[in-house]
């Protein structure tokens, strides 16, 4: 099993400039490598990290993407003077050349295929490769906005012809559009490309049609496009989290990648002159939390834009310390993604470019097909646009009327992120055999203050069921390993236990007194559960097999999902549209999963594995899970996903069935009242 991440770095790709004067192009600069590997050794990340040799790309790799006339023409930078350089660049749009920017380019590619290599032969489980100049803007015979060389796009091409792979997923979250990722792929259903981008209807760089949402691929490659426009400034955290558990996470579950590529531009983040959004760098740590349950783990990101040097290191420390499996830093202050308002005369919103994108492709995937209607969503957008100008534009200014000039942005020092010892704690019955992955513990020893708490709260709430050892053990166990998460001696634990309700109510009492002000339960079972979320400190999602009654509480998620044909589909839509962005709203201190024995479980270990691993985003990763019952292939797929193991991919989910559509939106509109997270349609 690969474990481990690669750093790719060389500082030779730092040593070209701009030589003359051009406002345009002065913002990407060599300090851009330097300060990013600089913060990673500073805080001890690069030093973890596998060192990966660089290398230069062949021609043969560079043609994979680019014509030969491209690259023929590029080839001969090296000779040419300032003044032949800069006529040579007057060819291309927003970008500069430099007598050393070939070498580099090529510098660049290699390092990214470098990655895919150590990354498909399991030499490590993913990486980042720190590249300059970056790629996703280059086209087949043209350099464009500062990128020479697409080295994603080679990177794709590359892995698919070497290791046959059938399913890529490039996921682009830098600030711009990557018009040239696009153009290479827009006919080729083998690779799924995601980009959100600043757009404001075309208004904003590289000022494309086919960067709206109605750019969904061609031919056969139809609906593997994916654009998400926004058309404002100031997006947020919760923007960002509501475009990836309500597109970019559904489509790429359904696409089933073998490999994700990511195009990280940290010109999204907070601070950055040319994205002028206000999301902050560990909403990173979080996006590359949430793509790693994908293509068993496999994940390489390759930096593309970020031209404020500070968020930009910032971002990179962050994306590096998940990838090296670090716990992910809390989010607080998350609510529904950004309201209607005006900006540059046109009222836009996050939710209005989201319910767009769903509608356009909802003929392409199954996780949209229950969209509204276009004659609805047309019907809703042409009211809107009639009554907007009964707005009073001074209640909400245009953010791109301010002068960029005197704006100073301020946001706090992201928080150090420290990762216990030992990931995952695991308390088997004591005469099973169990084989632990990397980073796991056997339970081993109870202190007497475990023993003492156990035996109280037995005395106190359960004094009618006989006291023994069979009944008491698993109590223990679940206090010793709750008191070992809250010193930080281990991250999250597994129990087995036999009896579930006094289980889950002991792992209750004990965490809301000693460990965490909020506790989010994931119930898998039928029946009663014991969990009182009436105080608002518990919020509740019960998965079950059989219909229960209304549920009226805004603390509690009843999903009633049948096994059969379907389940799987069902059970991941209710994981990435309901469960997350609640989980994620509500900001638990603990986790606490819980799975009753029971007949019909056949299809539940690996999507449970699934949403296990997306939960570890949460509470630092401070997870408890309780399985009853002795279902092995359960077990180990909670301990792997616990342990940061990769779990297995999930294959063809299937279709949803209308029956569990209509049960989810039904509680989707009723929950998203107090859980704006839930939102992926307008009002």
């Amino acid at each position: 099993m690969a474990s481990g991440c690669a750093l790719i770095f060389d500082e030779e790709m730092t040593r070209y400039k701009l030589l003359w004067t051009d406002p345009v192009c002065e913002i990407e600069v060599p300090e851009r490598l330097t300060v990013s590997h600089d913060a990673l050794k500073a805080h001890g990340l690069a030093q973890r990290c596998r060192q990966v040799p660089i290398r230069q790309a062949t021609e043969q790799e560079i043609l994979l993407v680019h014509s030969e006339e491209y690259l023929e023409s590029v080839k001969q930078t090296p000779k040419m003077t300032v003044e032949e350089l800069m006529a040579f660049t007057k060819k291309y749009n927003d970008v500069y050349f430099h007598p050393n920017i070939y070498h580099c380019a090529k510098l660049a590619v290699g390092a990214t295929l470098q990655l895919v290599d150590s990354v498909m032969k399991r030499e490590v489980r993913n990486g980042m490769a720190l590249v300059r100049p970056p790629g996703h803007h280059s086209q087949r015979s043209a350099a464009n906005g500062f990128c020479v060389f697409n080295n994603v796009a080679i990177a794709a091409q590359y892995a698919k012809t070497n290791y046959n792979l059938n399913r890529v997923l490039i996921v682009d979250w830098d600030v711009h559009h990557g018009q040239g990722v696009q153009y290479c792929f827009e006919e080729d259903p083998s690779v799924l490309y995601f980009s959100w981008h600043r757009y404001e209807r075309q208004a904003f760089w590289p000022n494309l049609p086919e960067s709206d949402y109605t750019s969904v691929g061609k031919g056969k490659g139809s609906g593997f496009n994916v654009n998400l426009p926004w058309n404002k400034v100031g997006m947020t955290n919760s923007d960002y989290l509501t475009a990836f558990f309500h597109v970019v996470l559904p489509v790429a579950y359904e696409f089933d990648p073998e490999l994700v590529l990511v195009c990280a531009g940290f010109d999204s983040a907070i601070g950055d002159p040319e994205g002028e959004m206000v999301a902050t760098p560990e909403i990173f740590a979080h996006l590359t939390q949430l793509l790693m349950p994908l293509a068993s783990g496999r994940m390489c990101v390759v930096l593309e834009g970020g031209y404020n040097l500070t968020s930009l290191a910032q971002s990179v420390c962050q994306t590096v310390q998940t990838l090296l499996g670090d716990p992910a830093p809390e989010l607080s202050g998350l609510s529904g993604p950004c309201e209607r308002m005006f900006y540059n005369d046109t009222l836009c919103s996050a939710l209005e470019s989201i319910q767009n994108l769903r509608r356009a492709h909802s003929s392409y995937w199954s996780c949209f097909k229950h969209s509204e209607t276009n004659s609805e969503a047309d019907g809703k957008r042409r009211k809107l646009e009639e009554t907007s100008g009964n707005l009073k534009k001074d209640e909400k200014p245009s953010a791109g009327t301010e002068d960029k000039t005197t704006q100073v942005i301020v946001w706090p020092e992201p928080v150090p992120r420290s990762s216990p010892a030992v990931r995952t704690l695991v308390a088997p019955p004591t005469d099973a055999e169990v084989s632990l992955p990397e980073g796991c513990q056997l339970l081993r020893g109870i202190s007497q203050t475990a023993t003492e708490e156990a035996q109280r709260i037995w005395e106190k709430d359960f004094q009618d069921i006989t006291t023994d050892q069979k009944n008491l053990q698993p109590l223990r166990n679940i206090i010793s390993v709750l008191d070992r998460i809250k010193n930080k001696e281990v991250r999250n634990g597994c129990v087995l236990v036999s009896d579930l309700n006094a289980s889950v109510r002991c792992a209750l009492q004990h965490s809301l007194t000693r460990l965490a002000e909020r506790v989010l339960v994931v119930f898998i079972g039928d029946g009663t559960s014991p969990v009182d979320t009436t105080d608002g400190k518990i919020f509740l999602v019960q998965i079950c097999g059989e219909d229960s009654e209304e549920e009226k509480s805004m603390s509690r998620l009843p999903l009633c999902l049948r096994e059969g044909d379907g389940f799987t589909a069902a059970f991941i839509q209710a994981a990435l549209g309901l469960i997350l962005p609640l989980a994620y709203e509500f900001n638990p201190g603990l986790v606490l999963g819980v799975v009753g024995s029971g007949s019909g479980r056949r299809h539940l270990p690996p999507v449970w594995g699934h949403l296990t691993g997306l939960l570890q985003g949460l509470a630092q990763g401070r997870t408890l899970t309780l399985l009853q019952g002795d279902d092995k292939d359960l077990m180990e797929v909670t301990v792997a996903a616990l342990s940061g193991a990769p779990v297995p991919p999930l294959g063809t989910l299937g279709v949803l069935r209308r029956e569990d559509v209509e049960m989810m939106e039904k509680q989707r509109c009723r929950l998203q009242k107090r859980w704006g997270l839930l939102r992926c349609t307008e009002s």
